[in-house]
This record gives C-alpha cells, sequence and structure tokens, in this order.
C-alpha cells in the first residue's frame, strides 16, 4: 500500500465523517425547529421594516 492508497482511504473516511456529521445536525435541526421556521423568510421581514422606516 502505497501512500496514494492511503490518502484515498482517508479522505473517504474523512466524506463519509462529514456526511454522517451532516445527517446527524439535519435530524437535530429538524427536531428542534418546525418547518414553519424554517421556512420562514426573517431577511425579508427585516427587508421590509427597513424600507418602511426610509418612506415613512
Amino acid at each position: 500500500m502505497d501512500l496514494w492508497d492511503i490518502l484515498e482511504l482517508a479522505a473517504w473516511g474523512a466524506s463519509g465523517l462529514f456526511g454522517l456529521l451532516i445527517v446527524i445536525d439535519w435530524i437535530k435541526t429538524d427536531s428542534t425547529y418546525s418547518e414553519e421556521v424554517l421556512t420562514s423568510s426573517r431577511e425579508g421581514e427585516l427587508e421590509a421594516l427597513t424600507e418602511q422606516q426610509h418612506r415613512g
């Protein structure tokens, strides 16, 4: 087994670990917040409020 084979295995391992962490974070986020909160657009609300203050 040469260096490139070891690096390839390490890269696959890191990829699997990152994928697992993403799935764990997804499950935690999904169980913590409702679908309504996750799909709301707070930035849009803030932008609309800022525009109203500039006009008024």
